[in-house]
């Protein structure tokens, strides 16, 4: 499984931009697909290339999903703090609800 990690540039080149990533990390990311970027800018990365541009808030909101998945990994079950923009209980989607009443 490949999940996308969000990465904020730090110094970009035409072909590779130094980014900080979870946890303060730095990482070399390719830039072949979204082109040089601005300090600042986030990119949505999968195995350190960047496969798109994204904005604050979607960056932090995929932290936040990121960061749920380590805490049931940690065997927490209150995910609260981690999806504090859902204003609604989980529902199951439509064809689940027919499938168990």
């Amino acid at each position: 499984m490949c999940l996308g990690i969000p990465v904020q540039v730090i110094e970009s080149g035409e072909h590779f931009a130094r980014c900080l990533g979870q946890g303060g990390q730095e990482v070399r990311v390719d830039l072949a697909l979204v082109g040089p970027q601005a300090p600042g800018t986030w990119l949505m990365t999968f195995l350190d290339a960047a496969r798109e541009v994204i904005s604050a808030d979607h960056a932090r909101m995929v932290n936040d999903a990121l960061a749920a998945l380590q805490a049931a990994e940690r065997g927490e079950t209150n995910f609260d703090a981690f999806f504090a923009d859902l204003d609604r209980e989980p529902q199951l989607p439509e064809f689940l609800r027919k499938a168990h009443p």
